[in-house]
């Protein structure tokens, strides 16, 4: 097909500060592009994630994300549901029910809605399960671990898989140094964290440090990552790992400084949030 100029932005997401947070690049028209044209665009940014705004197949939903990496197309990511959806009511879009929005993407339907600290989305149900023993030996291997460093450990599935790690240190977070091929070669996204059981919900003190390595993705480290917080969320509260409110850190080792907004409801709902902005706006001939 003949390009052609396409609305674009491009934003940084779980901060208030452009730069400290993780990009994101959204294409708001996306029809008419194949598989291979956004995985090539996809690439092409070399952004964590690149997403394509399509109009719904489902009459519920007020639009069609697909979200690619420089590796492949994922179900559902975090901060590109936040980002897309702040990009979309940039552009003018008007929910269809006035209490939130209704984002459409391959892993099914992802309520969003507005709060004093931005956007939260409604994490989606997540399925866990422990690890083999095994891949969870080589995994701590990879990142430089040794096994009594590691408290506990889940594979989480929310539409990406991640085998997350919690260990005995916040400083052991930050100096990882993980053999990024090794961890290609398990092909396993790995998410590590450390509860601070000192820490509330102030931003200024995180209760969770984390960071996420996706080498099978084609993203050594990712700078901030709401679906990995998602399903931490949801597994850390569920077994009272960690409080029902609070902020995580994340992007620290890259130089970066994001932080996610945590919170279960009354109703066991966990939602995600944290601020976006605004950093590049025009057109992309695709």
């Amino acid at each position: 097909m003949t390009a052609r100029a396409r609305p674009f932005r491009q934003l940084d997401v779980f901060t208030d500060r452009a730069g400290y947070g993780n990009p994101l690049a959204v294409v708001l028209d996306g029809s008419g592009l194949d598989d291979a044209a956004m995985q090539r665009f996809a690439a092409w940014t070399n952004l964590s994630e690149t997403t394509f705004l399509l109009p719904p197949t489902q009459n519920s939903a007020d639009y069609r994300v697909r979200i690619f990496t420089p590796g492949g197309e994922l179900p559902f990511a975090g901060h590109p549901t936040l980002g897309s959806c702040h990009a979309w009511l940039a552009a003018g879009g008007v929910p269809r029910q006035p209490h939130g929005i209704v984002q459409e993407c391959a892993a099914g339907l992802v309520h969003v809605r507005r709060s004093d600290q931005g956007l939260v989305f409604a994490a989606p149900p997540l399925r866990r399960s422990v690890p083999a023993a095994g891949l969870l030996s080589r995994v701590a291997g990879a990142l430089g671990l040794r096994p009594a460093q590691v408290l506990a450990a889940q594979l989480l599935d929310n539409g990406p898989v991640w085998l997350a790690l919690q260990i005995d240190s916040r400083l052991a977070v930050q100096r990882l140094a993980p053999d990024h091929a090794a961890l290609r070669a398990l092909n396993h996204k790995v998410g590590v964290v450390h509860v601070d059981p000192a820490a509330g919900a102030d931003a200024a003190q995180p209760a969770l440090t984390v960071r996420a390595f996706a080498a099978p993705s084609g993203i050594p480290e990712d700078p901030v990552t709401g679906s990995l917080n998602a399903s931490l969320a949801q597994w850390l509260i569920a077994e009272s790992r960690a409080p029902e409110r609070y902020v995580a850190s994340q992007g620290e080792a890259l130089g970066r400084a994001g932080r996610v907004q945590v919170e279960r409801d009354a109703g066991g709902q966990v939602w995600i949030g944290g601020g976006c902005v605004d950093c590049i706006e025009g057109t992309v001939r695709l």
